[in-house]
């Protein structure tokens, strides 16, 4: 009992468990390279005594990373590191630890050409099938960002409150798991495609024209729109990276 009170005053006020908060802590320092194949990955033992936590805590905090494709269980070789090839790239919390290692804009440009082939379709089914509260949750993203064209309200938050209604409005159960995968990157990719269009938010203008197609059921418009505005951040990304630049299909 005593065990399990240190392990819940040591979640902190940030809202995660200790399994979850060890989990993190563990799989940024892999993917930051600072445990590695080559340096190898610490013992169980080791953990409880650094985390002050109980072994079936370590234990499920490895078995996250594990399913995360960061690390593999091997028999009398313990807990090893995987490559980056079998990591979980689709994973947000994975696509999260290596946006904050050294900025890769190969990443973003990447995940970007994910989003072409995603979000213009998503515009469109939200067009044909969308509720009316799903309407009213793209329009109300829409209205935040032109509330924070006056200050009145967080331009980040508030775009990606749009491109996640648009895909939650899709009905599609596989894209609607694009969700947070989604605003894990929108977090670093809208600052930076911004600031190369020299600008400090996204055009609420652009992205209402889709929000209007949208609601008013057209859905090849809706999709054409979207494919436009997800088309302009990449071509910044390409240019910023010294990609040439490629014709939108």
């Amino acid at each position: 009992m005593e065990q399990l009170e240190r392990e819940r005053a040591a979640s902190g006020g940030d809202g995660l468990n200790v399994t979850r908060r060890i989990a993190n802590d563990l799989g940024r320092a892999i993917v930051t390279q600072r445990f590695t194949a080559d340096t190898g990955f610490p013992f169980e033992s080791q953990l409880c005594e650094q985390y002050g936590a109980s072994r079936s805590v370590v234990r499920e905090a490895v078995k996250m990373l594990t399913a995360k494709g960061l690390l593999r269980a091997r028999q009398r070789a313990g807990t090893v590191v995987q490559p980056e090839g079998s990591w979980n790239l689709l994973d947000p919390d994975v696509l999260r630890w290596l946006m904050e290692r050294d900025f890769s804009i190969d990443l973003l440009i990447d995940f970007t050409e994910m989003r072409m082939a995603i979000e213009p379709r998503a515009a469109g089914l939200a067009a044909n099938g969308a509720s009316g509260p799903q309407r009213a949750a793209i329009v109300k993203a829409i209205d935040r960002m032109f509330a924070a064209e006056q200050g009145e309200d967080d331009p980040l938050e508030a775009d990606i409150a749009f491109h996640r209604a648009v895909i939650e409005a899709s009905n599609n159960r596989f894209m609607r798991q694009f969700t947070d995968l989604s605003e894990a990157t929108l977090r670093f990719s809208i600052r930076r495609t911004n600031a190369y269009a020299g600008v400090s938010r996204a055009s609420a203008i652009d992205h209402r024209r889709v929000a209007n197609a949208i609601v008013e059921g057209n859905a090849r418009g809706a999709s054409s729109l979207m494919r436009e505005l997800i088309d302009g951040a990449l071509r910044l990304l390409l240019e910023a990276g010294g990609h040439p630049a490629h014709d939108s299909f």
